[in-house]
Formats: structure tokens, sequence, C-alpha cells
């Protein structure tokens, strides 16, 4: 009689439920290696890096050219004050441009009674003293209006880092104190997902504010007083970090 010999069983004939390896892990814990699932948060408050402002400038006018005439001089005013202050200002752009005819409301021809035109820019200012300056005296130029602060952190700061860092660390505490209360410890980190909830919200709040040797405001033609600098309070920005980690622990002391 010739013994047939029994077939390999791969991995597709294992029963269901069945690893198909012994020695692969589970994407859950066992008695032996049981796993603990945490979450780990920071928010800092911290003070502002930069500020930005808009400023747009206006002209209006019956004369098209004379409109483009007093605009260009208006907003070539207000790029030279803002330039300036030099290191003060870490960037100046300019936006949205416009020149528009206004029509007559009445009337069954179509007339031109006068062009609108406007320049928006935007600074962006690391100095918040040489912020006040500036902005008092923007806020004394002709058709001129501003908006903002805005305060916020760089892209780059090193409180997003700090704001990551914490997080990790207060997860990890936070699965070790589990640990201990079983009077078990902890093994391996398993998983470390960022959830990126660490942008920056709020404003910030006053400081120490640094101050880059801006020039002061000249002194007003006739001896008369130089406008005075708005003071303005840096608001405090908020960052957040969260992240969900894994770990396993050794069997429990039950």
């Amino acid at each position: 009689m010739t013994d047939h010999p029994t077939p390999a069983h791969t991995p597709e004939d294992a029963p269901q439920g069945t690893p198909a390896h012994p020695h692969t892990p589970l994407p859950y814990g066992t008695p032996d290696t049981p796993r603990v699932a945490v979450r780990g948060e920071a928010r800092l408050e911290v003070e502002p890096e930069i500020a930005r402002i808009f400023v747009t400038v206006t002209a209006r006018g019956t004369d098209r050219n004379t409109t483009l005439t007093d605009l260009t001089r208006r907003n070539d005013q207000a790029l030279t004050l803002i330039k300036s202050y030099g290191d003060a200002v870490e960037k100046l752009e300019t936006g949205a441009f416009s020149i528009t005819p206004q029509l007559t409301d009445k009337g069954r021809n179509e007339r031109i009674r006068a062009y609108h035109g406007s320049v928006t820019l935007t600074a962006t200012l690391n100095d918040f003293t040489a912020l006040g300056e500036l902005t008092t005296r923007l806020g004394d130029l002709d058709l001129t209006r501003l908006a903002g602060p805005w305060w916020s952190l760089r892209p780059d700061s090193p409180a997003h880092r700090t704001a990551r860092t914490q997080a990790v660390r207060e997860a990890v505490q936070r699965a070790r104190e589990y640990a201990e209360a079983l009077g078990a410890r902890l093994d391996a980190l398993v998983e470390l997902a960022d959830l990126g909830a660490d942008a920056p919200t709020t404003p910030t709040a006053p400081g120490a504010l640094r101050g880059y040797g801006a020039p002061p405001p000249p002194a007003a033609p006739g001896g008369a007083p130089a406008t005075p600098a708005l003071d303005l309070q840096p608001q405090r920005q908020t960052v957040h970090a969260h992240v969900n980690a894994r770990f396993t622990m050794t069997r429990p002391a039950l």
C-alpha cells in the first residue's frame, strides 16, 4: 500500500480567525501582551512673532488720468513710509488694484460721473513698537484705510515643536500611569499618530515687546508735535497639539 504525502497547508487553508504566521503581531492585545491606547494633548500660550496690517489707499475724481495720478502718488507715499521702517518690516506686498468708473444713477444714457481707484498693501512686521508708530502715521495719510493688526506665529515657529513634544510626553506619561495602576509596566510603542492639531488660533498678548530700532516719526511741519504712536497690545497665541499613541505592556498583576 502506497503512502500519499499530506499536502502542505497554505495560509489560505487556515481556519478563519487563525493568524497565517504564529509570530505575526496581532492588531489587538493579548493577555500576555496587553495594549493600551492613550491621547496626548498640549496647549501653549505664547507671544506673537509677527503682525499684519492691510493698507488701502484710494483716489476719486471726474477724470481717469487725474484719478490714476492721485492714486499713484498716495500709493508711493504709503510704500515709502512703510519701507522707511527697514528690518522691522518683514514683508511688503501689493494686493488688489482697481480703477472703477461710477455711472450716473438716472438717465437713459450711461454717463460716467466719477472714477474710483484703490490699491491694497499688506505689511508684515516683527517689531510691535514700530507697528504702533507706523499705523498712526499711515492713518494720517489722505484717503487711506487701515485694517488690523492680525497677530500670529511664523509657520516654523519653535512653539509648534514644543507643543508637539509636550503632547508626546503626556501620552507616554498617561500610558505609564495606566500600566502602573495594573501592576504592569510599558514594554514597547506600537503606534504614534499626529492629529495635526497644532495650528495657532488665538491672537497674542502683551509680553516682552521686541524692538528693532525703528526710526521715530518725524516732527510735523511748522514745529507742530509729531503724531503720537498708537499703543497696540499684542494678543497671546494659543498653540495646540494632539497625538494618539498605542503601547504594549507587561502582563498585569491582577
